[in-house]
């Protein structure tokens, strides 16, 4: 019997006009960190799709289950529903969630028009990381991430507790998507914060090197958000995002769309 959706954690689907833009949330979080993001887009006339990825928005017992390949295969799919409806699509990103834009846009590189990411993790120098294997043998979770927000007064819907098997394997994932970004090349528009308590910046420099070794190093842009932590789309620089990723849209999208 699967575990019921917390309220607010619901996939989000709003549907717009032929340019789509695919949004993903990230590890142990919900689409509620990037639903104001998914409706400016949407106000703008965008068609817009957010997944509940697998395991996310109900227990953390419950993506404890899943692995990185069933996220990103809902990523996939929700991309392919969304190219059905749309004549250009864009895909974005949330720590996690950027981590599996980019793979995305390794492995569908010729269908994905652009790419935005937001703090995304690709790495860690953390002890408790490197540990994570071994302790995933012995106990089942470790206190959770979420809510690392300067904005005083605002929380982030996500689990209380980091669910050890679902982060041993998004360390798997890091590896094999930092080793493929030189295979992008849609235009790549990164927000990173200059403080970030989750995120650390091994992964911005990975990010950068990776991307700019590639067929998309000219095209790619790191904007730098002095005035959020890590869920930067709930932070002071939430309108800084959500304009910065409007513009560049309609900077790539083709001039019919």
């Amino acid at each position: 019997m699967s575990s019921p959706v917390l309220p607010g954690a619901e996939p989000i689907d709003l549907p717009g006009g032929p340019v789509g833009v695919l949004l993903s949330h990230g590890f142990t979080g919900t689409t509620q960190s990037v639903r104001s993001w998914a409706e400016h887009l949407s106000a703008a006339g965008l068609s817009v799709l957010a997944p509940r990825l697998p395991g996310h928005g109900t227990t953390w017992q419950d993506m404890n289950a899943t692995r990185w390949d069933d996220w990103y295969g809902e990523l996939e799919r929700s991309f392919d529903a969304l190219r059905a409806r749309c004549d250009t699509v864009f895909v974005m990103g949330l720590s996690m969630g950027g981590t599996l834009t980019l793979r995305l846009a390794e492995q569908r590189a010729a269908q994905v028009a652009g790419i935005v990411v937001v703090n995304t993790s690709l790495a860690s120098d953390r002890k408790d990381a490197r540990l994570a294997p071994l302790l995933s043998k012995v106990v089942p979770s470790l206190p959770g991430v979420g809510s690392d927000i300067k904005k005083e007064g605002v929380t982030e819907l996500a689990y209380t507790r980091v669910p050890l098997k679902a982060f041993v394997s998004l360390r798997q994932a890091w590896p094999v998507v930092r080793r493929d970004l030189g295979k992008i090349t849609c235009p790549a528009l990164v927000f990173r914060s200059s403080v970030d308590h989750v995120v650390e910046p091994v992964s911005g420099r990975a990010l950068l090197e990776g991307l700019g070794s590639g067929a998309a190093g000219g095209t790619v842009e790191e904007r730098v958000l002095e005035h959020s932590y890590h869920v930067a789309t709930l932070d002071n620089d939430a309108p800084t995002i959500f304009d910065g990723s409007l513009a560049f849209v309609r900077a790539h999208a083709p001039a019919a769309a």
